[in-house]
């Protein structure tokens, strides 16, 4: 527990005294973020304010769960390092995104089919390390499970090792996208991800507490390395924590592609590690609120341009467009609400978020006991 407490600590100092002199750093380097033409006009003013703030989010991360192995003399575990590897591999592919976009003045960063090789490949050595055998730990725990999980595992879903590797890839490639998309306002995606993370920092203690390889009951929790995530978990929690001193509205830097994939790649893959995989859906529902608006907007787009009966049973005209802007934020400014208004309130959803997905795990060990 002392690894905990010192993970997140040291990440949070680390993280917010090392944010200003990145900042400091990426203006003279000129690493100022560029601003899309079609995007609302209030967001012209961030042109030029220093970027790949993710940076700072995750080499604190790092720094702040190998401080705290080393000062507590405890070794670093299988489940962790495969968390940093997504953590550190996510974040360096939105980096190239970030170095292009800032090299060339252009919003249009890495190329999308380019960003998503990337993203796989780092997805599917995640996954098949995350299977293979040879990590199976004293008890016959791998990090990954070979079952579909919500709070626990499916016992009665016994899927094929391959089957379980595109399946990590799809959870991968679905969150990555979601925090990505959230990263639109000051302060946005680094708070709702602090209180994801926070509360998977919960999980990861409670599980530890009432892990099976301490007491053999109904309401155990068959997850490797329990305790070693809770470290990484608050790591990550405490770096947000002090990177949104900084990145707060107005943002004297902004998180950039290298930070959203980032924490979208690890907050996968504590879904995956920790076996709740279909909780995530509940406790990162912001995330998935946001995706859908996009997925929506999209489709309806698309089938009102090129379908005569969908525009006929919905009565709708050609191009007809469900929201006023993409993704949902967007739509709230072209309403006329203020940017740290839709923040808070979309922090609220988090929280409210977060909470019921606490509640359904608590609920779901309390029904068993």
């Amino acid at each position: 527990m002392r690894a905990i407490l010192l993970g997140g600590g040291i990440a949070l100092l680390l993280s917010l005294l090392g944010t200003r002199y990145a900042i400091r750093a990426m203006e003279q380097l000129g690493f100022g973020q560029p601003i899309r033409d079609d995007g609302p006009t209030s967001h012209h003013t961030k042109r030029g304010t220093p970027t790949m703030g993710g940076l700072v989010v995750i080499a604190a991360t790092v720094l702040g769960y190998f401080f705290a192995k080393l000062i507590t003399l405890t070794p670093p575990s299988a489940s962790a390092y495969l968390l940093l590897f997504l953590l550190v591999g996510a974040g360096a592919v939105g980096f190239l995104d970030d170095f292009i976009k800032v090299r060339q003045q252009h919003s249009a960063g890495l190329p999308g089919r380019a960003k998503m090789l990337g993203l796989s490949a780092v997805a599917l050595t995640f996954g098949v390390l995350a299977v293979l055998p040879a990590l199976k730990d004293d008890h016959g725990q791998m990090p990954a499970s070979l079952h579909l999980s919500f709070i626990r595992d499916f016992g009665f879903i016994n899927l094929w090792p391959f089957v379980v590797v595109l399946l990590i890839w799809l959870i991968v490639a679905g969150t990555t996208n979601g925090v990505n998309l959230v990263d639109g306002l000051d302060g946005l995606a680094t708070g709702a991800s602090m209180m994801v993370f926070g509360a998977y920092m919960f999980v990861n203690i409670w599980q530890n507490n009432q892990s099976c390889e301490i007491s053999l009951s109904g309401t155990c929790y068959h997850v490797r390395d329990p305790l070693d995530l809770a470290v990484v978990a608050a790591a990550i929690t405490g770096s947000c924590f002090g990177f949104l001193w900084w990145n707060a509205s107005p943002a004297q830097i902004i998180l950039g592609d290298t930070g959203a994939l980032g924490l979208g790649g690890a907050m996968a893959g504590l879904a995956i590690l920790t076996r709740t995989e279909l909780l995530l859906l509940v406790i990162g529902g912001l995330f998935v609120l946001v995706t859908l608006s996009v997925m929506i907007q999209v489709s309806v787009f698309k089938a009102s341009k090129s379908s005569e009966t969908f525009r006929k049973v919905f009565r709708v005209k050609p191009g007809y467009r469900v929201f006023r802007m993409t993704p949902l934020h967007h739509h709230f400014e072209m309403l006329g609400w203020e940017q740290v208004t839709i923040v808070i309130r979309f922090w609220i959803i988090t929280g409210l978020c977060v909470a019921v997905g606490l509640g359904i795990f608590y609920a779901e060990w309390v029904a068993g006991a």
